[in-house]
């Protein structure tokens, strides 16, 4: 069967280099007689896979040396508590932007460890846009002040990062990692479930300033502690081995392509392509405001629940897979992440041009 062009929000698309490499390598990695499945975490040849790994999100993303790199089960939802337990251990206060479901998830998970305090929400208008931020209202005693960059299911981004003085920002970044540059120095703490543009579902890498650990509350888990999971090198237990493996394949690949740097001029062209059609369209719609408009996620609809559903399963039979919105908001959805190829792009925009001339 031919592959189809796969708009998943995520486990999504990877690159088909890194797939193929994989299935090369299936039963047997180099001159070790066995798959990276069955690799000892302990072993030197998976060390050196590991190191690799790692090393390759230190180059691409700039990574200063005072920064751990850990790789953590439990995806971002496991961090939604890992940044609390960790970090809300000073004042006890921190300040969140309310941009989204999983921000909005991640405030109220914090509410178990401390007291968080919403600074902005967009939540009563169905998070269309990204919520106007006033510094005036920044508590300067919070130990974190924490945003959530890429809204996956709304479809919306922050175009410019707040500025928090000596607050150190934290920032999931789970769907838009890696498909743009950003200066680390920045942030005192970054995150991202695997599962969109690192590789397959599995961990979340997490990116800390080292001062800000060490300081866990007694109540976290030792697989949460960042202090302890950097002084193991991510290996307090057995860590999701063929996952990081996965995702050294997928960030090989970025590299190639310019890195994050040129990545990013893709990803742009390719949201500027669909962004048109719909800008351009008389069926369909853009659901998140302009200003805040994601270039990983885009989201759409036609007003017609009936036409909907019709686009969806006529773009599947189409080979343009996973269009369907998420269940909570409903319309479309294209996520169009850094595997994502401009064709894939190219053949949703005929695709939608195609269906509205047949639905006058």
């Amino acid at each position: 069967m031919q592959r189809v062009y796969n708009f998943a929000a995520g486990p999504a698309v990877m690159p088909v280099e890194a797939l193929t490499t994989a299935a090369n390598e299936m039963l047997c990695y180099g001159d070790t007689g066995m798959s990276v499945m069955e690799m000892s975490h302990r072993s030197k040849m998976y060390q050196e896979i590991f190191n690799e790994t790692e090393a390759l999100v230190r180059e691409l993303m700039h990574v200063p040396d005072d920064y751990a790199v850990l790789f953590i089960q439990g995806g971002a939802t496991g961090q939604f508590a890992g940044v609390a337990m960790n970090l809300m251990t000073g004042s006890g206060k921190a300040d969140y932007v309310d941009s989204g479901n999983f921000a909005h998830g991640a405030f109220v998970e914090a509410q178990k460890y401390g007291s968080p305090r919403c600074v902005a929400s967009s939540r009563e208008e169905g998070y269309v846009r990204i919520p106007d931020l006033d510094e005036k209202t920044f508590d300067p005693e919070a130990d974190y002040f924490y945003i959530t960059t890429n809204n996956t299911i709304y479809g919306t981004r922050f175009a410019s990062l707040p500025e928090t003085g000596k607050v150190p920002l934290v920032a999931d970044m789970s769907s838009n990692i890696l498909s743009e540059p950003y200066d680390v120095s920045k942030f005192g703490l970054i995150f991202a479930g695997a599962q969109k543009n690192i590789g397959p579902a599995g961990f979340a890498l997490t990116i800390v300033r080292r001062d800000l650990i060490g300081r866990a509350m007694p109540i976290t888990p030792k697989v949460l502690d960042y202090k302890k999971l950097d002084d193991a090198g991510s290996m307090l237990n057995t860590p999701p081995t063929y996952a990081i493996y996965m995702a050294g394949l997928c960030l090989k690949w970025l590299k190639k392509q310019g890195g994050v740097e040129g990545i990013a001029e893709v990803n742009r062209e390719k949201a500027s392509w669909l962004y048109d059609c719909i800008d351009n369209s008389r069926i369909f719609k853009g659901v998140a405001e302009k200003e805040s408009r994601s270039i990983m996620n885009v989201t759409f609809r036609t007003g017609n629940e009936d036409l909907d559903a019709e686009f969806v399963k006529a773009a599947a039979k189409a080979g343009l897979a996973n269009i369907k919105g998420h269940r909570s908001v409903g319309g479309m959805r294209a996520s169009i992440y850094n595997a994502m190829p401009p064709e894939g792009v190219k053949a949703l925009v005929e695709f939608m041009k195609k269906f509205e001339m047949e639905h006058k």
